[in-house]
């Protein structure tokens, strides 16, 4: 059993060592990935607020605006209306730019009439002025930058992620760097280095003073977007996202700063961790790789949609722009800014900045830091070595009820984390708790439940299956190699059994048998008896092994009383089948025994053997010498507090040289009603004299006492012997023992 203990803990030890080796990111299994997404949706959804932020307002390229004003894109003088109509008709906070700038407009037909000017018509001086009159309201690319100078206005861009630097090439312009950071820094922050960029153009992107990009290289491999970078490293300069740099735009050009943590040792490169982003006030938590996980208030909606093509005409209400924050962005299938969520499938890739700035402003954004897997892996080894120890130490349904307590309240620890915005991993907890009960289960099933059906095999017609099991949980309590133990033997035996034999045919013998043997084994065994044999009309049995039994005499004491309880009630069932009365004497003795597997190599018993077994065989047949049910010993009556024995007699038995007191059990101290007090103590006092030869004294409290119970045999043997005791006198050394000369 030791050995089975050290299996199923270090099978306990490889399960925690497999979680281990994904929580220290040796090896990720894709599984318990899915699993971890899994339960971080689950919780997301189920305390998201649901609620609709009016802070922020999605300008949106919708179908119907694809409709009325043309095809994407569309002309940047439009574009430029649009901008001047936000900021003075409307007069919002900030706009920002869910779209890039790549190409240059030429909706005008500017480059047609420019070849013209410089081809055919360079002669046609009309044309020429009529070139120059009009020009600047055919380059839309400048009214569009003329619309955006000094406007809080946030244009969008592409950073590219490639393995390969010779995959991606540089586009356009980049906006003013959020910061300039060390090499050093570069190199050991994990922060995302993208390997080029798509950027506006140059007349564009020089016209504002923010710019932000809008792509992102952590969707996981799900497709699902959960965390976003709010900045990237690129040629050691950090730049924002959009959503980052529109919330600073609002936010009066707050300074942001890089919150980082370190072992404190100047110089060290051990630790060296980015925790959060500073932006004025507002502390945003990040990861390690700048990133947020997006506080999603809701399914799409979560914020008011107008179609763009309505600013344009200035069909919208100001009051529902006016302070506001205002992205403009598409819902558009064709245009192709739909995202997977963990909300909603389908979703809106500019309703994901908005979400991010509403957490960014209400500081709602769920954090997940560095110091997280040092609480997974502490968390993984309590759980595991407590699980490991306390489950072999419960019964099935104890285990599984204590499994889901155990889940239950990782789940609670983890959810109250969750609404104090720290994510805690849930998979690897809940994955070790499902592994550690599978294999508890699994291995007391196959390899417990053998040793049971061994133990069964061996005990099973000895003791009843209630015992089995305990000895199947603790085998260190008992063995069935030959020892020594102080324990308490029953004899039980029919009286007159060749008699009742003779009267009956066999298979009426057998009826009354098994009718008998049933229900005393069955007493035997509810008080932790164990069965030795049977002989033929008697019952050998003992308590105190293979289980130790420290009530062992007690035990079997309370299967003596019940064992003639239930003899009263066959003789009532067997006389209404017409069968003869049957009485029953039993002997019990407490002692040292010899208990084991013993026999030949052709048969095995588990039984008792000594002197003290003995013993009680030869109480059994005094029982009905002395006419009473049951005899105890003075070791049985030493054992049992609590319970008043009538002392029978001091007597040498056959084969044993020394006296034993011998004793009849007689109830529960405070069971005893008054008459049987009286009469147990007249009984002591005539036994006193008795023993001190006062024949006379004795003979008149024997008589008394014969004369109020006339069917007590046992008064009745001591008055014969005061008769002959007067006339053979024992002797003025004698010790009161009488010698038994039969069994």
């Amino acid at each position: 059993m030791q050995f089975q203990r050290i299996l199923r803990f270090g099978l306990s030890a490889l399960i925690l060592l497999a979680l281990m080796i994904d929580t220290l990111g040796w090896h990720q299994y894709p599984y318990l990935t899915k699993l971890e997404n899994w339960t971080y949706d689950a919780r997301l959804n189920s305390t998201r607020p649901n609620s609709l932020d009016n802070r922020i307002v999605i300008l949106d390229i919708d179908e119907n605006s694809l409709a009325v004003v043309g095809q994407w894109p569309w002309g940047r003088d439009k574009l430029a209306t649009i901008v001047d109509n936000l900021f003075e008709y409307y007069q919002v906070d900030t706009v920002g730019f869910d779209i890039s700038f790549v190409e240059k407009d030429q909706s005008s037909g500017i480059e047609t009439f420019e070849e013209l000017a410089s081809g055919e018509l360079s002669q046609d001086q009309a044309y020429q002025a009529a070139l120059e009159r009009i020009r600047p309201s055919l380059q839309h690319d400048r009214i569009f930058a003329k619309s955006l100078l000094g406007r809080n206005l946030v244009m969008g861009y592409i950073f590219e992620n490639f393995d390969s630097p010779d995959q991606s090439h540089n586009t356009g312009s980049l906006p003013p760097a959020t910061m300039k950071i060390d090499a050093g820094w570069s190199e050991r922050l994990q922060i995302i280095k993208p390997s080029g960029y798509i950027g506006n153009l140059e007349i564009l992107q020089s016209a504002t003073e923010f710019g932000g990009y809008f792509d992102n290289p952590l969707v996981d491999a799900d497709g699902v977007f959960r965390r976003v970078p709010l900045i990237q490293a690129y040629d050691n300069h950090l730049y924002s996202s959009l959503a980052l740099a529109v919330s600073q735009a609002h936010l009066d050009k707050s300074k942001i700063d890089l919150v980082i943590e370190t072992d404190g040792i100047s110089g060290a490169q051990d630790y060296y961790v980015l925790e959060g982003i500073n932006l004025g006030e507002h502390h945003i938590p990040v990861d390690n790789n700048g990133a947020v996980y997006v506080p999603y208030r809701g399914p799409q909606g979560s914020f008011p949609y107008l179609p763009l093509h309505q600013v344009l005409s200035k069909e919208i209400k100001p009051a529902l722009l006016q302070d506001k924050i205002v992205l403009i962005g598409t819902t558009a299938p064709g245009l192709k800014d739909l995202r997977s969520t963990p909300v909603a499938e389908i979703y809106a890739g500019v309703e994901i900045h908005a979400n991010i700035i509403s957490g960014i402003l209400d500081g709602t954004i769920n954090h997940k830091p560095a110091w997280i897997i040092a609480y997974e892996f502490l968390m993984l080894i309590v759980l595991a070595t407590g699980m490991a120890l306390l489950l072999p130490l419960l019964s099935p349904l104890m285990a599984a009820a204590g499994t889901i307590g155990i889940s239950l309240l990782t789940i609670l620890i983890t959810m109250i984390a969750w609404n104090n915005h720290l994510i805690l991993p849930l998979a690897s907890p809940l994955m070790l708790i499902g592994l550690i009960f599978i294999l508890d289960m699994t291995f007391g099933f196959f390899i417990e439940s053998r040793d049971k059906r061994q133990l069964t095999h061996l005990f099973g017609q000895y003791i009843p299956p209630e015992l089995v099991d305990e000895m199947a949980e603790d085998p260190t309590d008992f063995a069935i190699d030959g020892e020594n133990r102080e324990m308490t033997v029953l004899f039980s035996d029919v009286r007159g059994f060749t008699t009742i034999s003779e009267g009956m045919d066999p298979k009426q013998l057998v009826e009354l048998m098994n009718a008998l043997l049933t229900p005393m084994t069955r007493v035997i065994h509810k008080n932790r008896g164990t069965i030795d044999k049977y002989m033929g009309d008697a019952i050998m049995s003992f308590w105190g092994a293979p289980l130790r039994d420290p009530e062992h005499a007690r035990h079997a004491l309370d299967a003596a009383l019940e064992m003639m309880d239930e003899l009263k009630i066959m003789q009532m069932e067997f006389k209404e089948r017409g069968w003869p009365e049957v009485n029953m004497g039993i002997g019990l003795n407490t002692g040292n025994m010899n208990v084991g597997n013993m026999g030949s190599e052709f048969r095995m018993a588990y039984t008792v053997l000594g002197d003290a077994v003995n013993l009680g065989s030869r109480l059994e047949g005094l029982t009905k010498t002395y006419g009473v049910n049951i005899i105890v010993s003075e070791t049985t009556k030493d054992s049992i507090s609590g319970f008043t024995f009538r002392e029978l007699d001091l007597v040498t038995v056959l084969g044993k040289n020394e006296p034993v007191a011998i004793f009849e059990p007689v109830g529960h101290e405070n069971d005893l009603d008054e008459r049987v007090i009286s009469e147990l103590t007249n009984y002591k006092r005539a036994l006193r004299e008795f023993r001190l030869q006062n024949w006379d004294e004795a003979e008149e409290e024997f008589s008394n006492l014969g004369q109020a119970d006339s069917d007590r045999q046992l008064y009745q043997i001591y008055l014969d012997r005061i008769s002959h005791f007067r006339r053979e006198p024992p002797g003025d050394d004698w010790d009161g023992v009488f010698t038994h000369t039969t069994k």
